[in-house]
């Protein structure tokens, strides 16, 4: 048994400062130094393990087995999650279900604050809720340019429409991860978000639209915001609150972008917005009822799939004693499960850590998505089983250094928690007293613009902040979801989501111009949610 120590140097500061280290040359080393992600999360895991081993005097074995662990859940189940996602929309473009949801969108108006809502809005959180990864940006992006919008704007107005998504990307792992690494019940976290994030994905569409057209396009457009707004923020809620994280971008993007077509097919605004009104508008084939249908079936599966594995009674079937038990394998962590000890002021009374890997292969959401991408694929005309799996080798070249880095990221911040790191840090934050809620957003906003991801964010930070909201008696389960939302917030201007939005227009090499007409949004955003955090501590939600 070892007994962790949050102040080996004798000084909470100096201590701190220690526990930072790694953390403050990942963070440099993307920043100043230009590295690249892997490259950097690969040095910030041998310098951690250093840190750990020489500074807080965790034996080696425990140390390595904490690495492990970490690696393991980057793998399962968020690496399982993010190429099971692509996958399916990867399926969706090869049978050519893709460009038929396209072009149908296109065709509902010609409007361009229309087609922001539709496209920029509520099709990219969808994009966000079923493969997130950087989709939503680079499709939504692309598309908009297509409709007439000038490139770098349609790249800043899908940069900020995810301001309302993010949170929940790639079927919820942000908040997933959030509440694996701050020992909560995933439901909870999703609860406190509640709020937070709605009155963040209400103000968004009318943000987009003033962008676009200022307060003459708000008024002129204000019933079609109002459908939007209202549908996407209500079912948004109800989803966070009933079925968690997983479906609580797809479900109100679902239903916000049928509520918002079929409202335009009785209401079009007297003035039709153009940018640009002498540009040649690229047309689109007119489809028929049924063949939209069809064309969305893969995200109904995707949706039915997501919320069979949500139910209670279907969750039963895999707990101990249920029918379905033997598919979870709880493997023990050597030299870790129950062989490290967490003590007072960070806990309680004395207590050992659990280190349970949790193979669950029947009930992890991969494999729902991963039955919706079979099902798809066997109900789409033009799809055979080589062309399928040709999808899942192309998903698996695409992103296995985006996992790689991701399970690089997971086992620092496993370390991190073992070793007491983040314990160490949390003590001396917690010196800010009844303020830090007003700083613990902007430390996710942090850990995004570095990382350019709510999940490593959260990996990187969640239990920080659970932590020190355990020292200061304010929520760690309303700290955590400050941490996720300042984050998301951050995802407008991350140098990763930077460079996809320029790439997907066709402007590489003017990043730095479109940073700088995002970010005063992103920062508008991130003071809101920091204010609005500080005025919910002192209610004591």
């Amino acid at each position: 048994m070892w007994v962790q120590n949050y102040n080996p140097l004798g000084n909470v500061y100096l201590s701190a400062l220690l526990a930072t280290l790694p953390v403050l040359f990942f963070l440099i080393s993307l920043t100043l130094f230009k590295m690249k992600g892997v490259i950097a999360a690969l040095l910030t895991l041998l310098i951690s393990a250093c840190v750990s081993v020489i500074g807080f005097h965790m034996p080696i074995t425990k140390a390595l087995a904490a690495i492990v662990q970490g690696i393991a859940n980057g793998l399962w189940p968020i690496g399982y999650i993010i190429i099971m996602a692509v996958w399916l929309y990867k399926i969706a473009v090869k049978s050519g279900k893709f460009a038929v949801i396209r072009g149908s969108i296109a065709n509902i108006s010609r409007d361009q604050r229309l087609q922001v809502l539709l496209i920029g809005f509520s099709f990219n959180a969808f994009l966000e809720g079923a493969a997130g990864f950087g989709v939503p940006i680079a499709i939504c992006a692309a598309l908009l340019t297509e409709l007439g919008f000038r490139p770098l704007k349609a790249a800043m107005l899908c940069l900020i429409a995810n301001a309302a998504s993010g949170a929940f990307g790639a079927i919820g792992i942000p908040v997933i991860v959030g509440a694996q690494m701050g020992t909560l019940k995933t439901l909870d976290l999703s609860h406190t978000l509640i709020f937070i994030l709605p009155f963040i994905s209400f103000i968004i569409p009318f943000l987009l639209v003033f962008i676009l057209d200022k307060w003459r396009g708000i008024k002129e457009t204000l019933p079609a915001l109002l459908v939007v707004s209202l549908v996407f923020t209500i079912f948004q809620t109800l989803t966070m609150f009933i079925l968690g994280p997983e479906l609580a971008d797809i479900i109100p993007a679902l239903l916000s972008m049928a509520a918002l077509a079929l409202f335009l097919r009785k209401w079009q605004p007297k003035h039709i917005y153009r940018e640009n009104k002498e540009e040649s508008i690229s047309t689109h084939p007119h489809f028929s009822f049924k063949d939209i249908v069809l064309a969305w079936s893969p995200f109904y599966i995707l949706t039915i799939m997501i919320m069979l594995w949500s139910l209670p009674a279907f969750k039963a079937l895999f707990v101990e004693g249920g029918s379905l038990a033997k598919t979870t394998l709880m493997i023990h962590i050597p030299s870790l499960d129950g062989a490290v000890m967490k003590i007072p002021p960070i806990s309680a009374e004395k207590m050992p850590l659990d280190a349970i890997f949790k193979f669950d292969i029947l009930a992890a959401t991969g494999t729902a998505i991963f039955i919706a991408v079979l099902l798809t694929a066997l109900l789409s005309r033009n799809m055979n089983g080589t062309r399928t799996w040709e999808g899942l080798g192309e998903t698996v070249k695409e992103l296995w250094l985006p996992i790689v880095t991701i399970c690089l990221i997971m086992g620092f911040a496993n370390l991190a928690n073992f070793a007491g790191l983040s314990s160490s840090i949390g003590l001396a934050l917690a010196k800010t007293g009844d303020i830090f809620p007003l700083l613990s957003p902007v430390l996710g906003w942090i850990g995004v613009f570095i990382t350019g991801s709510v999940v490593s964010n959260n990996a990187l930070f969640g239990n920080l902040q659970v932590v020190t909201g355990a020292q200061i008696g304010t929520s760690s389960s309303l700290l955590l979801a400050a941490n996720t939302s300042g984050g998301v917030m951050a995802k407008l201007i991350s140098p990763q989501s930077i460079a996809i939005a320029t790439a997907a227009v066709k402007e590489t090499g003017q990043e730095s111009k479109l940073l700088t007409m995002t970010l005063k949004y992103s920062l508008f955003l991130l003071v809101l949610i920091s204010f609005w955090t500080y005025v919910l501590s002192l209610l004591g939600i």
